[in-house]
């Protein structure tokens, strides 16, 4: 194993981590557009208010990382996703107004103004890392040159927003167990109604997408399927997959969140050794696509800062364990909850 191949774990390990962190972050954003009640809402954005701020750390961890690690990839990417990107972090950034301002007026009006912009605002960004990632599988219009020849109506293929919708169930679901998990009574039976629904839902598109990916792109199963990690993965994948709606059914919502994590972790741990050594496939010729090595920094660059990384991902883990520990509990709304 070398360098290239630790950071493009390392690029993973900060994705997966921030897909089943923020993931159920989101998925509570979705859910809050179908809340009955004020308190209802209130106990969604309590649920998460101590942590949501600490999970999209791990976005911009990430994203540092594939800059530093793969500038090439970062500036490729970026540049055809322009568009789609300033429309996430709008949302992301609307979504987080949305927490801190829905509480300061005391009007029903403006609450449901704040209530919607954070519902939609989670919704949107729940769905565009899906398509975003979807196109990564598909392979993007990347020529010779490594210059993005695309164009932004060109991401939303069916392949692509089929990904989308998946990332947006995979959420929804998410949610809904950490949800079940935080609350009592009434709200815990009525977000726990939508874990099977949303299972079902991520479990059937899920298996679409694999036969899509098939046809569409086939060189993602060249080779891996012999590689047995391959399928020590898929098989942790299956289990987890059957472990959700078990555990939910025997309100054990503590497990049923460990299996969403595990599942998460799968399904992405699954593409990137479909992916590997690629980092971004190219749909114009698979010989222009951005790998490991032709996209990477050099190797003083790459050693250094694994030598920062093995400092800094620690102490965000560190960070992460504390909080969760911390607002370990059922949400219990006082005075100063949102």
């Amino acid at each position: 194993m070398d360098l290239n191949m630790i950071w493009f774990a390392l690029v993973g390990v900060l994705i997966i981590g921030y897909a089943i962190l923020d993931g159920f972050d989101l998925g509570v954003g979705v859910l809050h557009l179908f809340a009955r009640t004020d308190n209802e809402r209130r106990m969604h954005l309590n649920a998460i208010g101590p942590v949501w701020d600490g999970n999209e750390v791990w976005l911009l961890t990430g994203g540092g990382a594939l800059f530093a690690a793969f500038p090439v990839v970062y500036a490729t990417v970026f540049s055809g996703y322009y568009l789609a990107l300033m429309l996430l972090l709008t949302a992301l950034i609307f979504r987080a107004v949305s927490m801190e301002f829905r509480s300061k007026v005391e009007s029903s009006r403006w609450r449901e103004f704040w209530d919607w912009g954070f519902g939609l605002g989670s919704l949107l960004p729940a769905i565009l890392f899906g398509v975003a990632f979807g196109n990564v599988l598909h392979g993007v219009p990347i020529d010779a040159h490594h210059m993005w020849t695309g164009s932004f109506l060109g991401l939303l293929n069916p392949y692509s927003v089929l990904i989308g919708v998946l990332s947006l169930a995979l959420f929804t679901m998410h949610g809904a167990i950490y949800l079940a998990m935080k609350t009592e009574g009434a709200l815990r039976d009525r977000v726990a109604a939508w874990i099977p629904k949303t299972w079902m839902a991520t479990m059937g598109l899920y298996a679409l997408a694999t036969i899509g990916t098939i046809f569409i792109a086939p060189f993602l199963f060249a080779g891996v399927l012999k590689n047995p990690l391959f399928w020590v993965v898929f098989l942790l994948l299956l289990a987890a997959a059957m472990l959700i709606p078990v555990a939910a059914k025997a309100q054990k919502f503590g497990r049923a969140f460990i299996a969403s994590s595990v599942l998460i972790a799968c399904m992405i741990g699954l593409s990137a050794l479909s992916l590997f050594p690629r980092l971004v496939p190219s749909s114009t010729d698979l010989s222009y696509s951005l790998t490991i090595y032709n996209a990477s920094s050099s190797q003083t660059t790459l050693s250094t800062m694994l030598v920062i990384a093995l400092i800094g991902v620690p102490l965000v883990l560190i960070y992460t364990i504390l909080i969760y520990r911390v607002f370990k509990g059922k949400v219990v709304l006082t005075g100063d909850s949102y």
